[in-house]
């Protein structure tokens, strides 16, 4: 029984550091707690909804996901924001969420394979807005508001994460990233330490049963990335390695994505900041 005791207790040390973020050192992230996060800018055409059901939808104009009008949608209104980034075949960095076109764009194949020119061609969601570059993103919300910017990572974190670095080195508004690619978050630890840094996940094991989802679902590459938050699918939030980051750790935790009133109030004992979409968030 000793013994069994003494491995427990050894494998419950390792588990807590393997899950520890960054404790040492951390960069000053309060500036983020005055915001709630517009999830792919302030848009209001969600396709999993139906009009009727969507009470934003078109209202006062269209403003398709991770559009250049729905991230300045959210700047003019005072939100944060939160987007995606992916590099194109030429390694122009864009912004948008999913790795193939089919569902904004309606057309077949994968970002990666265009170049940046030849993606202009596709429209967002049958408006005539076209995907935009990261640049011009960036010098819409001319730093009026935090943004938290998730890296989509295809096997190419060092060129997505210095391509990125390298045109924000120069911008002037607070922001941080995040990836559920631990690469990415470590690649930010290695060479800009002084940047907030998050690592994205939830519970994948329904969806992705594997032993590589199940290391990333219960944070288990925090040794490796040392982050600075946990953003965590808010109806996962009883995950205990979650839970221990921000209770032992006084880690900071977002909640993603929070889709109604009753919802953020919910969560509002178990998370710090919230990454909001499809409704407008009372003050």
């Amino acid at each position: 029984m000793k013994t069994i005791a003494i491995i427990l207790l050894v494998l419950l040390v390792l588990y807590l550091l393997a899950i520890k973020p960054r404790i040492l050192q951390r960069p000053d992230y309060q500036p983020f707690f005055q915001y709630k996060y517009a999830h792919r800018g302030l848009h209001n055409m969600n396709p999993y909804l139906k009009e009727e059901d969507n009470p934003y939808y078109c209202n006062g104009g269209c403003f398709p996901e991770n559009s250049y009008s729905a991230i300045k949608r959210a700047a003019d209104q005072g939100y944060g924001i939160e987007f995606d980034v992916h590099l194109t075949k030429d390694g122009i960095p864009v912004v948008f969420h999913d790795d193939t076109l089919n569902r904004v764009c309606g057309v077949d194949g994968y970002l990666k394979d265009y170049t940046f020119e030849e993606l202009q061609q596709f429209r967002l969601m049958g408006t005539d807005e076209r995907i935009p570059a990261f640049a011009d993103v960036l010098k819409a919300v001319n730093g009026r508001t935090p943004l938290i910017i998730e890296y989509k990572v295809e096997k190419n974190t060092d060129a997505l994460c210095s391509t990125c670095n390298e045109i924000l080195k120069d911008y002037k508004g607070l922001y941080c990233i995040e990836s559920f690619h631990p690469m990415a978050v470590r690649w930010y630890r290695t060479n800009r330490p002084d940047i907030v840094r998050g690592q994205l996940s939830e519970s994948f094991m329904k969806t992705q049963p594997s032993a590589l989802f199940f290391l990333l679902a219960h944070l288990l590459f925090n040794f490796l990335t040392a982050p600075d938050f946990i953003a965590y699918n808010h109806k996962h939030h009883q995950s205990v390695s979650r839970t221990l980051c921000r209770k032992l750790y006084h880690c900071l935790s977002v909640a993603w994505t929070i889709r109604s009133q009753e919802a953020l109030d919910n969560m509002k004992t178990h998370f710090d900041l919230f990454i909001f979409e499809d409704f407008i968030p009372l003050a």
